[in-house]
């Protein structure tokens, strides 16, 4: 099945995504850091990769940002732009696949989000989104990244002894049917760091639903710049 609709059959039955109204605690932390940097998002053109029903997009539009939220999803587009309504701020949001050319101009936002988004892509795909997200961030922009962690990760390496994908590293959730890529510290860096200088860099631990019940998973949280030498 291919990955697009397995995102409309989720978004319909909701076995995975979580409906908060604040952004993910991490993405808070990553705004908080920037605004230590004298960074506000106030007048700032924010990208939301994979925005689901606009939970990030949403925060960032209510401090003023200009934001913009890709999803493949028509169903979950559907939800974000009823909660942009009701919230009563402006997003703009676009029907479209982070795994494929971005429909903006070359550096063209001041800050990426990709929220768990990417790890269903495959390595070919994969490749076009680092070298679109690239393209599209100012010289002077910053990315932020959570990416589900293979080290220590026991349910990671469970799905993937029991579920294997085609692709290093990727499993295919049971009931779902999503295929997702699991990095561990030295896959990730190796990934990254052509395009981006990664500044900070942790593993995060906490847990998330499925079906109704709760795993711990791990996590990469990544900061990073435009590598103006790639």
């Amino acid at each position: 099945m291919a990955q697009s609709e397995v995102w409309e059959r989720e978004y319909k039955q909701q076995l995975l995504v979580t409906r908060g109204e604040q952004p993910q605690a991490s993405v808070a932390r990553f705004f908080k850091t920037l605004r230590k940097e004298k960074i506000t998002l106030e007048g700032v053109y924010v990208l939301d990769l994979g925005c689901g029903i606009g939970r990030n997009a949403l925060y960032c539009a209510q401090q003023g940002a200009i934001v913009v939220g890709i999803e493949i999803s028509k169903e979950a587009l559907k939800i974000a732009k009823e909660r942009m309504r009701e919230a009563k701020v402006k997003v703009e949001y676009v029907h479209g696949d982070i795994g494929s050319v971005l429909p903006f101009g070359d550096n063209f936002f001041d800050v990426i989000l990709d929220v768990t988004s990417s790890n269903s892509l495959s390595e070919s795909e994969r490749a076009i989104y680092l070298q679109e997200t690239t393209r599209v961030l100012q010289p002077d922009g910053r990315m932020f990244v959570r990416a589900l962690c293979k080290d220590g990760d026991v349910n990671a390496k469970r799905l993937l002894k029991d579920h294997p994908g085609k692709e290093k590293d990727t499993y295919i959730m049971p009931e779902l049917g999503l295929v997702e890529r699991v990095f561990s510290r030295e896959d990730f860096l190796t990934a990254y760091k052509p395009y981006f200088n990664v500044y900070f860099f942790e593993k995060e631990t906490h847990y998330s639903m499925f079906n109704g019940t709760r795993y711990r998973r791990n996590y990469w949280i990544a900061y990073m710049k435009k590598n103006l030498d790639a």
